[in-house]
């Protein structure tokens, strides 16, 4: 295990972010992927009222969509939205699952999942072969008022970034793993305040 991986905190936000907005990313389709990347907006088709799932991680969103071979997940998007829409989102968020120390009981846990429009899983982050690390990253996901919140007042831009996900696959399957680590989105610890109802 490496130096630096035994310094990251097991459940950490890690993002490429500016002063003013985070970067995250999703996979879909050509037909809702293109479009949206072309217009820089989410289209109609786009299904406001259901549950979508933002991942900051650019290597966990690799390991998703299978660097973009998936079915449904052939194309990567970058969605930058505002930091005011991602930290309302986490402040508002429940975690995916029960864990004792962070919820006063299950019962407890189950009303706030209910309640609440984000929820957030913490996964193995993964390295440029997509094995597990030793530490996690986040997976926030948005339903009913955050999903359209995000759809139509956070998101900024939106870019295609499936070219730069075959090339770095391509590098790594080539065995450069050095020009594919430095093609990857620079991703940095991300504070958001307290995040302590989220196990972090």
């Amino acid at each position: 295990m490496s130096e630096t991986a035994l310094e990251v905190p097991n459940r950490q936000i890690r993002a490429s972010h500016t002063a003013t907005t985070v970067t995250v990313y999703q996979a879909y389709g050509p037909h809702l992927g293109l479009p949206a990347a072309r217009d820089g907006r989410f289209p109609a088709a786009w299904k406001r009222e259901r549950m979508t799932w933002i991942k900051p991680s650019f290597l966990w969103m690799m390991y998703r969509c299978g660097w973009a071979t998936k079915a449904d997940q052939e194309t990567v998007l970058a969605v930058e939205i505002t930091r005011e829409g991602f930290d309302h989102a986490l402040r508002h968020a429940c975690l995916s699952h029960y864990e004792p120390g962070t919820h006063a009981d299950r019962e407890a846990w189950q009303q706030t999942l209910r309640d609440s429009p984000a929820r957030v899983q913490w996964d193995p982050e993964r390295d440029l072969h997509l094995n597990p690390l030793p530490y996690r990253s986040l997976q926030l996901g948005l339903s009913g008022p955050a999903s359209r919140a995000y759809a139509d007042e956070w998101t900024v831009s939106i870019r295609d970034v499936t070219p730069l996900a075959r090339e770095i696959h391509a590098l790594v399957r080539a065995g450069d793993e050095a020009a594919a680590r430095g093609l990857l989105p620079v991703e940095t610890p991300y504070g958001a305040g307290s995040l302590g109802h989220l196990g972090a």
